[in-house]
């Protein structure tokens, strides 16, 4: 690869670059985010849908109208996102024959080449633009397309079971070669106009002998990128630190400096974010010319009329400059304040989230049995969570697959047999031998522990289709230790519900949903709902909260998801690392941005 060609590339109009990104992030973010998730809910409700669980989503996806319009939408979002990777590309281009283009030229050729893709030989691109390169997540699509995210408690699934993960690994190889094998396709596609199925043709010729080195190439450049951005970072705390020891005491020049300081990392990160992908582009591009020269193929360019780019307005200058100094000034007294004690945000509060136990404390202890429980409970977790099916002659255990094989080692299934059949079964040492002595216990013993020891249980009734009475045994067992203001009914299946609020209305029922979407708050029979994390949104919690429901967050399992369910307000987060959970709902009760940067220079001053 070409250093010398790679830093022009991103020199040479550096400026359109960085202002189109702004632009395109801005618009984004304003207009076509919002615009394409109104269209998404067009789409429900033209199909008759007000909302979408997992338990209607099939029919949703298969009804042909919804199949029509999403097909639309698809078409839509790859059109819109194909705009920002051409003109990124274009602008590189003319930057390679160091021709000057500005944001508007680049933008009208990139749209005019964009619209290609409704042709029917380009009907493979929404594969590559909106699923391939997210799905990688190597940095180099744009920033609408890079939302796509596999659900948390799917990768967990996945990784517990060693075919799946087998499967998922092999999927990621096989699509990673056809990410490099297609790597170049776009360029072909954009600056020889050539349609997508020879733009592959030619993207696999050119990158035949170069897959490895090319896939390492852009995996460094990812990793430099991050590690200037830490660097960066690193040096602003470091002279941040060293102000303060050189000064020896506060004074409004040690303010002035520590906020130029963060302002300068602020904008670090801004740049990194702005110039992520054009730099990713420009690696790309700087391998596909290279790549076209050793095979002394003849390079094409994007022609256009060269014009100079006009100089900045002077009043857009001065509103620049103006936003500058305020910033620093405001930021500047802002810290002098928090400094001198003007203002005190060490404020303690009571958070009423709560943090539920998956299965007990399974991670260190054999799932739902008595160990997990007594485990659950010595971590201080306020809910258990427990699942419950029924057996051939009607007791009520606590397991979660209908089969025994993955717990007990007996490949039978719950409803074939008797609980004498069971409860004699080690049901711990598929975890670790140590724990041979576990059992499976009744639902009423789980209870009885419960109520002794002031822990709530959330009921996970799990019905195979076997049951007799299923909901009715269930509520007669919480009802006989008088234990209904201290427990939930949940299921994933809505009728089970149903079924037990007619049976016992005063009972607090929990509809589980791996995808919530719509005004689910309809569902009569829910009181609250316990919702897969990555479906749960700002405007979800605000609906079901307004509607006095409470939001229950499964499965939870990292800081990174913990902090951004704090952030989204739900009630009670069900997680396996219960000890995770509790330190980090503990350490948020300041958790935004001001508060870390107070409890930052706070350390400091110490």
């Amino acid at each position: 690869m070409n250093l010398k060609k790679l830093k022009t590339m991103l020199k040479f109009n550096l400026k359109t670059l960085i202002n189109f990104e702004i632009l395109y992030k801005l618009i984004s973010t304003i207009i076509f985010v919002p615009l394409f998730l109104s269209i998404f809910r067009l789409i429900t409700k033209i199909s008759g849908y007000s909302y979408l669980t997992f338990e209607n989503i099939f029919t949703f996806l298969t009804n042909p109208l919804t199949i029509i319009f999403l097909l639309i939408l698809i078409l839509l979002v790859t059109f819109y996102t194909l705009i920002d990777i051409s003109t990124i590309i274009i602008i590189l281009d003319c930057s390679y024959e160091k021709k000057k283009i500005s944001v508007k030229e680049a933008f009208i050729l990139a749209l005019k080449k964009s619209r290609n893709i409704f042709r029917k030989k380009n009907i493979l691109i929404p594969f590559l633009v909106l699923f391939l390169i997210p799905f990688l997540n190597i940095g180099i699509s744009s920033s609408f397309a890079s939302t796509i995210k596999i659900p948390e408690f799917i990768i967990d699934y996945i990784n517990a079971n060693t075919f799946l993960y087998l499967i998922y690994l092999t999927l990621i190889i096989t699509l990673t070669i056809i990410l490099f094998r297609w790597l170049y396709a776009i360029h072909y596609f954009v600056l020889e106009d050539c349609n997508f199925k020879e733009a592959r043709k030619k993207s696999i010729n050119l990158s035949h002998k170069h897959k490895i080195k090319d896939f390492l190439k852009l995996i460094i450049t990812q990793i430099l990128l991050v590690f200037f951005y830490l660097l960066f970072v690193f040096l602003g705390i470091l002279l941040i630190i060293l102000i303060y020891k050189l000064l020896g005491k506060v004074n409004i020049f040690g303010n002035l400096s520590i906020t130029i300081i963060w302002l300068l990392i602020a904008l670090s990160f801004i740049i990194i974010t702005l110039l992520g992908t054009p730099i990713s582009y420009a690696v790309i591009s700087a391998l596909y010319y290279d790549h076209k020269l050793q095979n002394k193929e003849k390079i094409k360019h994007i022609e256009i009329d060269t014009k100079a780019i006009t100089p900045s307005n002077k009043k857009i200058r001065i509103f620049k400059y103006v936003i500058i100094l305020l910033c620093l000034f405001s930021g500047t007294l802002f810290t002098y304040s928090i400094i001198n004690g003007k203002y005190n945000f060490n404020i303690e509060y009571i958070r009423t989230m709560e943090v539920t136990a998956h299965r007990g404390a399974s991670l260190n202890y054999p799932e739902n049995t008595m160990l997990a429980f007594i485990g659950a409970k010595e971590l201080n977790a306020d809910w258990i969570e427990l699942d419950v099916e029924q057996t051939k002659d009607q007791k009520l255990i606590i397991i979660h697959d209908s089969n025994l094989k993955r717990t007990t080692g007996l490949n039978l299934n719950t409803w074939e047999a008797t609980y004498d059949e069971i409860k004699d079964l080690d049901a711990g040492s598929f975890l670790d031998a140590k724990y041979k002595d576990a059992r499976i216990p009744l639902l009423e013993e789980v209870i009885e522990y419960a109520k002794a020891n002031n822990i709530k249980l959330n009921i996970e009734l799990k019905p195979t289709g076997h049951e007799k009475d299923f909901e009715k045994s269930v509520i007669d067992t919480i009802n006989k230790y008088d234990f209904k203001d201290s427990c939930v009914i949940t299921s994933q299946v809505y009728s089970v519900l149903e079924n037990a609020k007619k049976y016992d209305s005063k009972i607090k029922t929990v509809y589980v949903m791996s995808l919530a979407y719509g005004d689910i708050t309809k569902l009569e029979y829910a009181d609250n709902f316990s919702i897969e994390a990555s479906s749960i949104t700002k405007t979800l919690v605000n609906k079901i909260h307004n509607s006095g429901k409470e939001v229950y967050a499964w499965t939870v399992n990292t800081k990174e998801n913990i902090n951004k369910m704090i952030e989204l307000n739900v009630d009670n987060i069900i997680t396996d690392n219960i000890n995770l959970a509790k330190s980090t709902i503990y350490s948020s009760k300041t958790s935004d941005l001001i508060s870390e940067y107070i409890k930052f220079i706070n350390n400091i001053l110490k």
